[in-house]
């Protein structure tokens, strides 16, 4: 049986039963998850192995790579610079980063790309990897990209270039990339373990992930065997040229080893945030009210930034989802909290969000890479912390 370590305060221990469910019933190997009440820290826990190869245990201090998680983080970054007066939300992209005015993309306004309404999900001709993580190629690839369909008349989950695209405006107005700013004005006011871009330093400290292949492949299915719900889903997965696809394939090779110390190292403001729970917890609290006396957004700035902007069809996920500048908003698959919340969800479990009808803030990450609608980890704690805050 593993090993449930950490604290939790009186009320809250049914997210400890849910925790430790999910490594008895729900698949978990190595994970962590922290949730702040009211801006202080009502349940710490961790537990598991964080490398199967080696049997290395998860530590208080084991650091996990959260994938779309760390989208939350670059949202934070640019709306702290929009609450400075550095960014316009409703100027042209172009005003910041002239480049991006090519192939009509000039009236662009930098609200639709971290609403994912710019069309821009995709290359024409994915890029090396290597030049991705350089950073400046894929921005020139990305400004002289035709969009995928008309500017602001939809919306579609930019899966991996909504980090260069947001990261780019990041560094043109601040003049650092975004993981030194996260770095500089989130991380370290507020003592955050979590890291866009891995210093080698840390290394040694992540947790190896481990991926589960679904029980069942639909897209092996006969179509009108299917459910009529994910008849037009599986048909876009099974499309090389969907968005569904070419949205996380915009590097050659387009599967990228999250693993790598190159990768990690990187900065994919999009996709390889690292860090703890309860690092992610601590910002989301610090978003939402004042943690230890940092506040990192006003509640006029706040109100801004989690403002539905974009909903119903994704073109690239082919369901109903919701964004505002930069967040996930609750849907039925993710209700997070409440009505109110806003956070991210990361590939394969990881979630992070802010409620501040209830004053909570959630972190959960973990190595166990899973997906559909079998993987209960986080939905399971997110109603126990449910269950603890209405007690």
């Amino acid at each position: 049986m593993t090993t449930i370590n950490g604290e939790v305060a009186p009320g809250f221990e049914p997210v400890r039963e849910a925790f430790a469910a999910n490594f008895t019933r729900h698949g978990d190997i190595g994970a962590a998850v922290c949730v702040y009440w009211h801006g202080r820290p009502v349940v710490d826990l961790w537990g598991g192995v964080a490398d199967v190869d080696t049997g290395r245990p998860w530590d208080r201090d084991t650091l996990q790579l959260v994938y779309s998680v760390t989208k939350g983080a670059t949202a934070t970054a640019a709306h702290m610079l929009a609450e400075r007066d550095m960014l316009d939300l409703d100027a042209p992209v172009a005003t910041y980063w002239p480049e991006f005015a090519a192939n009509g993309k000039a009236g662009i306004p930098v609200r639709w790309l971290l609403s994912h309404q710019a069309g821009l999900v995709a290359l024409d001709e994915p890029l090396p990897l290597a030049e991705a993580l350089a950073w400046d190629p894929m921005a020139a690839a990305l400004a002289a990209q035709r969009p995928l369909w008309t500017p602001g008349t939809a919306h579609g989950y930019h899966g991996r270039t909504w980090g260069w695209l947001v990261g780019e405006v990041i560094r043109r107005v601040s003049g650092r990339s975004p993981g030194r700013f996260f770095a500089d004005e989130i991380a370290r006011p507020l003592g955050l373990d979590f890291f866009i871009g891995l210093p080698a330093s840390e290394r040694e400290r992540v947790s190896r992930m481990v991926y589960r292949r679904p029980d069942v492949d639909l897209t092996t299915f006969p179509a009108e065997s299917l459910p009529v719900e994910l008849r037009e889903q599986v048909a876009a997965w099974r499309d090389p040229a969907s968005f569904s696809n070419r949205a996380f394939a915009v590097t050659d090779p387009a599967a990228i080893d999250f693993d790598s110390p190159e990768v990690q190292a990187a900065e994919i403001p999009s996709s390889n945030g690292i860090g703890t729970a309860r690092a992610l917890a601590r910002m989301y609290a610090a978003l939402i009210g004042e943690v230890d006396g940092v506040r990192l957004l006003t509640p006029e700035a706040l109100a801004s930034a989690t403002a539905e902007q974009a909903a119903g069809r994704d073109q690239v996920m082919v369901i109903p989802s919701r964004f505002s500048a930069g967040f996930m908003l609750p849907t039925g698959s993710n209700p997070m909290t409440g009505p109110n919340a806003f956070g991210h969800t990361g590939r394969g479990g990881s979630l992070a969000f802010a409620d501040p009808e209830h004053g909570i803030a959630f972190g959960y990450v973990m190595n166990h890479i899973m997906s559909g609608a079998d993987d209960v980890r986080a939905a399971s704690l997110t109603e126990a912390v449910r269950v603890s805050v209405r007690r």
